[in-house]
């Protein structure tokens, strides 16, 4: 199967996806799949993003059957707990003390499914990310910006939240919202791409 003979789908509605996506030269089409996102209790953070990237993928391939779909999902987590998107400035707020002078892990799920040629994939990747300490007013000024406010762990790694960001340890792509790389690699593997 030559490249030309899949129609590259993803499922996403984020704008660090496609970014990522159409960097690497893929060219692709965006459905928003609108599904579920809520967390399952007692999943670990990689059943949890395979899960959802696998979600959004299925829900999309659904509909489209003959595309490559490709699902992804960005989580943050510390001492055990999902960090999400904040969903108001006191969360946001309470996200960054939290996470501010420690390491917390990225897990990014991807998921690729083709209906029509039975194929689904799903993995994930984690990515160990060190902040700098920040006080109270460095945290305000952040939020203000409105950067965090629909970034899981309330950060940006590639706007301004980079300020506070001291080591990555892992693909940086993946804390973006999806490791390129690593999806690249599959997509040369099944054919998708040359």
């Amino acid at each position: 199967m030559n490249a030309a003979q899949y129609r590259i789908v993803l499922a996403s509605s984020s704008p660090r996806r496609r970014e990522l996506l159409g960097q690497a030269g893929v060219p692709f089409e965006v459905i928003v799949p609108g599904c579920d996102e809520t967390p399952v209790p007692g999943e670990t953070p990689r059943q949890m993003v395979e899960r959802l990237a696998l979600v959004k993928a299925v829900t999309v391939a659904d509909q489209q059957r003959d595309a490559l779909v490709i699902g992804a999902d960005t989580t943050v987590f510390i001492d055990d707990k999902a960090l999400g998107k904040p969903e108001s400035v006191a969360e946001a707020n309470s996200m960054l003390a939290t996470i501010a002078g420690r390491t917390h892990e990225v897990w990014g799920g991807i998921a690729l499914v083709c209906q029509e040629r039975k194929l689904s994939q799903v993995w994930s990747h984690v990515t160990q990310v060190t902040m700098a300490g920040m006080d109270s007013q460095m945290i305000a000024r952040y939020v203000e910006s409105g950067e965090p406010m629909d970034k899981a762990g309330a950060y940006a790694i590639q706007g301004l939240g980079l300020q506070f960001v001291e080591g990555v340890s892992g693909s940086y792509s993946n804390v973006v919202g999806l490791n390129i790389s690593a999806l690249m690699q599959r997509l040369k593997q099944i054919g998708a791409v040359s």
